[in-house]
């Protein structure tokens, strides 16, 4: 199993829509590398869900429910693909970008290297450190 961290701006679609939808298609993704990351999810990987720009915060954990598809808001033939997210479960506690920053088994994470990247892969201590702070058992 994987572990990945993607990013959204809850003004355009935050966790209780995703929620409320039961799940998505990760579209929209226009960067090569967010991409190839996208490329390697297989379902059953678990990711956090991060609300970016306004809350700064890790709020849920979704699982990918179907590999890398094109992307339906692509250009016909385009690379860009897209990957099937559902919910699995909230964060008991969410948390947030200054937690992660003050924790010292975070200090390599890829949020902190490229803040700049919506999709990116974590290590399992780095996604079990995470639930630790929100307070879930794994």
């Amino acid at each position: 199993m994987n572990y990945w961290l993607v990013k959204s701006e809850p003004a355009a679609y935050s966790w209780a829509d995703f929620t409320r939808d039961g799940g998505t298609d990760w579209t929209g993704v226009r960067n090569f590398q967010a991409r190839n990351f996208l490329q390697q999810m297989q379902p059953r990987d678990l990711v956090l869900y991060y609300h970016s720009v306004t809350d700064k915060e890790v709020v849920g954990i979704a699982e990918v429910a179907h590999p890398a598809a094109p992307d339906a808001t692509a250009e016909a033939g385009s690379a860009w693909v897209a990957v099937h997210l559902k919910p699995h479960q909230p964060l008991t506690q969410p948390v947030t970008l200054s937690v992660i920053k003050q924790d010292q088994r975070l200090s390599q994470i890829a949020l902190l290297r490229q803040s700049r990247l919506s999709v990116m892969p974590l290590k399992a201590e780095e996604f079990d450190a995470i639930l630790e702070l929100g307070e879930i058992a794994k």
